[in-house]
């Protein structure tokens, strides 16, 4: 027996078990896999360690950064150089907006919006501002509320690739609330789509939207594991779970009671079945080392975004990593990191090599500068999968983690920081807890 078992290693599970350790629980952890963390990983190219997943955070709210702190990288956060994304269309490639929420404008008729989608569309967005605050307000999805405040154009000419980039699915794929909390509510206050963009632009902390980790966020996971091992979490890897009831963990081995918590996706036992959910969201990284005098400019800024109808390019978008983040350049001594993220569902190639050859030919496109294949210094691939939303727990089982969460490590965080909370609270209120 042990108070709580945490199935999976994950973010959402290594926060979930430290919080509720931190709170005087005993807790077992277990993993399927050898290792901690998931798919916030690392990978050697070029000689450079550097993230294989995430390699920033949100920073509404300031959830991730505080947890940093606890774990002591605190003064280790960083935010990225302020050269700013461009967008690739079919025209050509030019620099998103200066101000947006996702990819929404809070100044629809601003040059810069006009740039990307033209006065027709920029204009019917700017109508959003007349329009009655009700319209749209019970939106279910991201998509649903850029369409019909701000036009199927505005939707599609930037939401969409701005979206796509960063949550890997279309807006229409997006719930709302959890890819953009208090938007909704944002929207009632101001009365206005853009008006409410512009608002919580202006609320969120000083600085930049999103920040990293000198080194990488990867370094998390390690401070994540010497804590557990500070809280005496019994970490098990390498130990499938068969299902879950509500007390109890059945592996191949045994069978472990505690008050379940669950944050892996797809635990026999653990959730209702969601009708049309899917397989998940499989992304493919090509990560490419390198040498080119030209990308010292950053011609692209921090990278480029892909919208739909670009006709050569196999990219989803593109990352300067070197451009974006200055403590990898220095690190880089000169060399240039980029990567590319591919949907393998469009583009699926026969091997590595092609892979590797298709990311240096989008890379020099995207950024508009030459690329031979003598500037390539190394390669790597990593591929993952995105899992679908979940539906909801099983009486006695608690769900956390993307599936249930949404992207991002800010709303993983956040969530098992909260389940944490109120299992020990209700522990704590529990006549037959322990003292």
């Amino acid at each position: 027996m042990t108070d709580f078992v945490v199935v999976g290693g994950g973010v959402a599970g290594l926060v979930a078990a430290r919080s509720l350790a931190s709170g005087g629980a005993s807790v077992t952890l277990l993993e399927a896999s050898d290792h901690l963390g998931g798919t916030v990983t690392h990978q050697t190219v070029g000689g450079l360690i550097v993230d294989a997943g995430a390699e920033s955070f949100a920073t509404r709210r300031g959830t991730v950064a505080a947890l940093a702190a606890q774990l002591g990288l605190g003064n280790e956060i960083v935010t990225p150089e302020p050269a700013g994304a461009w967008l690739q269309r079919p025209e050509g490639a030019v620099p998103l907006p200066a101000t947006s929420l996702l990819g929404i404008p809070a100044i629809p008729l601003a040059e810069d919006v006009i740039a990307v989608v033209g006065a027709k569309a920029a204009f019917r967005a700017y109508l959003d501002a007349v329009m009655p605050a009700a319209i749209g307000a019970k939106s279910r999805t991201l998509g649903e509320l850029v369409r019909t405040r701000m036009g199927a154009d505005m939707l599609e000419k930037l939401v969409t690739p701005v979206a796509g980039g960063v949550h890997s699915a279309h807006p229409d794929e997006l719930d709302l609330d959890r890819v953009a909390p208090g938007l909704r509510a944002a929207l009632q206050r101001e009365r206005s789509l853009a008006r409410a963009v512009l608002r919580l632009r202006e609320t969120a902390p000083s600085g930049s939207a999103v920040a990293g980790i000198r080194g990488g966020i990867n370094r998390l996971i390690g401070e994540l594991a010497v804590d557990l091992e500070r809280f005496r979490v019994d970490v098990r890897l390498g130990q499938r779970v068969d299902r879950v009831t509500a007390g109890s963990v059945v592996t191949a081995t045994e069978t472990i009671g505690g008050t379940v918590v669950v944050a892996a996706p797809g635990v026999p036992g653990a959730a209702h079945p969601l009708p049309g959910a899917g397989d998940g969201t499989r992304v493919v990284l090509a990560t490419l080392v390198l040498e080119s005098a030209e990308l010292d400019a950053a011609p692209r800024g921090s990278g480029v975004l892909v919208a739909a109808g670009v006709d050569g390019i196999r990219a989803r978008a593109l990352t300067h990593s070197t451009a974006k983040w200055k403590w990898l350049a220095e690190r880089a001594g000169g060399k240039h990191v980029v990567r590319l993220s591919y949907d393998p569902t469009k583009y699926d190639p026969a091997s590595v090599a092609e892979l590797a050859e298709t990311a240096r030919t989008d890379a020099a496109a995207l950024l508009g500068v030459a690329l031979e294949p003598s500037s390539v210094l190394d390669f790597a691939r990593v591929g993952w999968t995105r899992p679908p939303a979940q539906g909801e727990a099983l009486e006695g089982i608690t769900l956390i983690g993307e599936a249930t969460s949404g992207t991002g490590l800010a709303s993983v965080v956040a969530q098992a920081q909260s389940a944490a909370t109120q299992l020990l609270s209700e522990r704590a209120g529990d006549p037959d807890a322990d003292d």
